[in-house]
């Protein structure tokens, strides 16, 4: 009798929203310990939707803040592996005596950054200060600071205040337009001279505009505030710019005036902050509906009054009320779940009250967070290939190679043979340095590959450097990552000085050593000191002796071999240096590797 009277009744209120089942209850038994039944019924539904709400809205920030932050992490690349090129510092440091000097400068400049300037969305302008008087500025990438007018502000102006600042990677709000964002990075040097200034001017709707449009249906707002407690991007425009004073920062406005200064600190709102790994904060302002002091002595009031008629009325609330909790609680543990990380769970629903819609919306919400993050990782994989393909696809191969072959029938016209050679090896070298559709070889054309750059030095140095060969055979058929040995042979001779050594050595080895490849480069040049060969094992050097190729091979190797791929570096100072490159045997092409 009594299973089937819980039947019927949670069958005859399936179709109805909750405040139709209550007024329902109420019209049946016209008694007060219905009234009593309808409101603890509610209590419990909203505390269930006011919980659920906050998990949801510390979920949604928590997300934004995540984007914001790889946003951010993007564009500071950019703007770091620009002011940290060991080429570029290189020429902005040189004294140049005449103009093929100087015009092949702004030539490297152009063909290196100006595709790097256009690798992420959003960027209005692209440029590098420099103040080395003897080198010009092109309008193109390479400028001055002159008395020109920048983001607002004069130029020289902007250039000193830049310089004054103790960080070197800065962003700001362009002055002259709310809409566009600055950021400025040193160009230092390694004796630590600042030697220019990177300038990126970003389009804000592009880089924050989709994150921070309509956030919470119109129901709060988001702040992304700088480590200065400064807002530099808004939903609420107005705001950009203003210092936030809130709570958690009571001191953020000492410096500011009245005017710029955006107090939160009486705001009776849900306020909600995120940190993010750069310093910055994303700062959540929302509205909340469910609370209020009337709202709670009403429902303290109906549970006082629940409790008088609770053993008049228990089996009615439980019949109804038992429903309604062991969904909530259902739907409460699958957010546990989801906190945890299982996007793939959702809940089962067969009814249309509220609680069926915030089911729905859970079950919504949990498949579009799984897609996001497995977006993200998608998204991180590829940004790390397509920048390795970015840095091989600066010169168009067929331009090169049409033009060597020129060059070598002008050569067999006049039968001059070193040329011969000389162009051959290029060839050979430009083959596979230029062919951005592959990312692994077979050991043999990579050991081709470092001889055709070692022919040309071989011809451009002769007689001066020895250059002795250890390889087994065996190994040659392998596979291993493209362009690994060569970057660390062409630091013998840009940064060991072999040239000018007296009997110098380059030795190279490749040999297995269980499940292993090992390859080994050894030279005799002037060596590299100990406490700049630690910091460029610790990724913290940036001065001429790390180069982009070292931290290119060992993102490479993590990439594809994770920690089974090893690069040291050993070296005594004013001797010798040896590198060796250490990964699993591979007799098919290795992929890279998801778990990053």
């Amino acid at each position: 009798m009594k299973l089937w009277l819980e039947r019927m009744i949670i069958g005859f209120t399936r179709g109805m929203n909750l405040r139709s089942k209550i007024l329902i209850l109420y019209g049946l038994i016209l008694l007060l310990p219905t009234l009593v039944l309808g409101g603890g019924a509610i209590y419990l539904v909203i505390r269930s939707f006011h919980h659920s709400y906050l998990v949801t809205l510390d979920e949604t920030v928590r997300q934004t803040a995540r984007n914001v932050d790889f946003a951010k992490q993007s564009y500071d690349l950019l703007a770091v592996r620009t002011a940290t090129d060991g080429e570029l510092i290189a020429r902005l440091e040189r004294e140049y005596m005449d103009m093929p000097e100087i015009v092949d400068t702004v030539n490297y400049v152009d063909r290196t950054f100006l595709i790097t300037s256009r690798y992420l969305p959003g960027i209005a302008d692209f440029r590098i200060y420099h103040t080395n008087e003897t080198l010009v500025q092109d309008g193109q990438l390479l400028w001055r600071p002159e008395e020109r007018m920048l983001a607002g502000r004069d130029e020289r102006s902007w250039y000193n205040d830049a310089m004054k600042s103790s960080s070197p990677l800065q962003w700001s709000n362009a002055r002259d337009n709310p809409k566009q964002i600055v950021i400025t990075r040193k160009i230092i040097s390694a004796s630590g001279n600042v030697l220019g200034m990177v300038y990126i001017l970003l389009n804000y709707d592009a880089v924050f505009g989709e994150l921070l449009d309509h956030p919470f249906n119109g129901d709060g707002s988001l702040y992304i505030v700088d480590e200065s407690r400064r807002i530099l991007a808004a939903s609420d425009k107005a705001r950009i710019g203003s210092l936030m004073l809130s709570k958690e920062w009571p001191d953020a406005g000492e410096d500011g005036d009245e005017a710029g200064v955006y107090d939160l600190t009486q705001v009776k709102e849900l306020l909600i902050t995120k940190p993010l790994s750069s310093h910055w904060n994303v700062v959540a302002l929302v509205h909340m509906k469910y609370m209020g002091s009337q709202n709670r002595t009403v429902l303290y009031l109906i549970v006082g009054i629940t409790l008088f008629f609770l053993l008049l009325s228990i089996f009615l609330m439980m019949t109804i009320v038992k429903n309604i909790v062991r969904r909530i609680r259902k739907l409460g543990s699958r957010m546990s779940d989801l906190s945890r990380g299982e996007f793939e769970v959702n809940v089962r629903n067969h009814e249309k009250d509220e609680v069926g819609e915030l089911e729905n919306m859970f079950n919504s919400m949990s498949e579009r967070l799984g897609k996001l993050v497995e977006g993200i990782t998608r998204a991180g994989l590829k940004e790390k290939e397509q920048a390795f393909k970015a840095l091989q696809a600066q010169v168009n191969p067929h331009f090169i190679y049409n033009s060597l072959s020129l060059i070598r029938w002008r050569a067999l016209d006049v039968q001059d043979s070193e040329q011969i050679v000389i162009i051959d090896a290029l060839t050979t070298f430009y083959r596979l340095a230029l062919n951005n559709k592959i990312s692994v070889i077979r050991i043999r054309e990579e050991l081709e590959h470092v001889k055709a750059y070692l022919d040309i030095q071989q011809l451009r140095y002769p007689d001066r450097i020895q250059i002795e060969w250890d390889i087994d055979s065996s190994v040659l058929d392998f596979y291993t990552i493209k362009t690994v040995l060569q970057p660390i042979v062409e630091n013998c001779y840009l940064h060991g000085a072999i040239t000018r050594r007296k009997n110098a050595v380059i030795r190279i080895s490749v040999s297995r050593e269980g499940g292993n490849i090992r390859m080994s480069v050894y030279d005799n040049g002037q060596g590299i000191p100990g406490d700049i060969l630690s910091a460029i094992e610790e990724g913290t050097h940036v001065g001429k002796g790390n180069g982009f190729g070292t931290s290119n091979i060992k993102e490479r190797l993590a990439l594809y071999f994770g920690e089974n791929g090893t690069f040291t570096m050993e070296s005594a100072a004013g001797e010798w240096t040896l590198v060796s490159i250490v990964f699993p045997v591979c007799p098919e092409q290795p992929i890279i590797r998801r778990e990053q």
